[in-house]
């Protein structure tokens, strides 16, 4: 329910009022003088100074009262900004009592809180939803491989209590290579929520291990570039461009149908860019909503980063984060 605050009264540009108000006070002072019997000599006599120096006060006086009326839906404008609260969604800006350029600076701040709220419910679904996906594929993880390969320990643990004792052997010996293959199931699904390279080795490293991983599982040879001279970056720059990378490569996976594609790390002018680009059949026009790039454009957000798509039908698809760093 939409929250307002007063009612919106267009009226003169606020140019106009000023002008106005001025063009007033100069009327009234040129009709003063012409009308009234005061007059100034030469030498300017001190009765005459007087005179001449109340007018100019209330002169000045006057003119300060009437812009203080014409400039007042300024102040109310920005004491209706500080009253705006992000955590009450819905509140717009109205004045009672508006100009024209006035109103229309209260229309644009209430656009702005329009498209603002918009991307903020926009952030939160998204955010939901990939949530949502990232518990579904550790379900469907758990329960495919690292489900599967229990269940196969546990009767190969049967087997052996019931089978002759050279068979037993052979059970308890496929139930060990079993347990080993579920160990290996479980660091690389830990390693997939949180890489241990990453802390441990760094970066360049982490996306190495990256890509060698991702060549394994989907047949894609990847071309490396990362640069050894990297500045030193925060523990979530560094998690942003990892998972940048990894999302990148997974939609190349999943959607690109390539067979080559390229991982890039570099320092130019001042920023980090991590370049993952492929082969693939691309696309036309904005990116499909399932490629995940609004995920991928937020998480560089945290970081002061960008991030920009290019894609061309047939030629492949560009991805490029650029995080801006100080350098020591």
């Amino acid at each position: 329910m939409r929250d307002d605050v007063g009612v919106l009264a267009p009226r003169l540009s606020l140019g106009w009022r000023v002008f106005l108000t001025n063009a007033a006070v100069l009327v009234g002072v040129s009709a003063f003088l012409v009308f009234s019997p005061a007059t100034i000599s030469s030498p300017v006599l001190l009765s005459e100074a007087v005179v001449l120096v109340s007018a100019i006060a209330v002169t000045l006086f006057v003119n300060l009262l009437l812009l203080e009326r014409a400039l007042a839906p300024l102040d109310e404008l920005r004491r209706l900004m500080q009253a705006v609260d992000p955590l009450r969604p819905g509140r717009r800006i109205e004045l009672e009592a508006a100009d024209a350029d006035v109103a229309a600076l209260a229309d644009a701040f209430n656009a702005m809180l329009d498209r603002l709220e918009t991307e903020r419910r926009e952030s939160a679904r998204r955010a939901l939803a990939a949530q949502e996906e990232e518990r579904r594929r550790l379900a469907r993880e758990l329960h495919d491989e690292l489900g599967q390969v229990l269940t196969g320990v546990l009767l190969l643990l049967d087997e052996a209590d019931r089978a002759p004792a050279q068979r037993a052997a052979e059970a308890l010996e496929e139930g060990r290579e079993a347990a080993r293959d579920a160990i290996t199931e479980v660091r690389r699904i830990v390693a997939d929520l949180r890489p241990e390279a990453l802390d441990d080795l760094g970066l360049a490293s982490a996306l190495a291990s990256l890509a060698t991983n991702f060549e394994r599982r989907s047949g894609i040879r990847v071309e490396r570039r990362l640069a050894a001279n990297l500045p030193r970056l925060s523990a979530e720059q560094d998690l942003v461009l990892y998972r940048v990378a990894q999302e990148a490569l997974t939609n190349i996976a999943r959607h690109a149908h390539a067979r080559r594609a390229e991982l890039r790390v570099e320092q130019v002018d001042g920023h980090v860019r991590v370049v993952v680009r492929d082969d693939g059949r691309g696309f036309h026009g904005a990116p499909p909503d399932d490629r995940g790039i609004g995920g991928l454009r937020e998480r560089a957000m945290l970081v002061r980063g960008t991030v920009e798509v290019e894609s061309t039908p047939g030629q492949g698809t560009q991805v490029v984060l650029s995080i801006p760093v100080q350098e020591p």
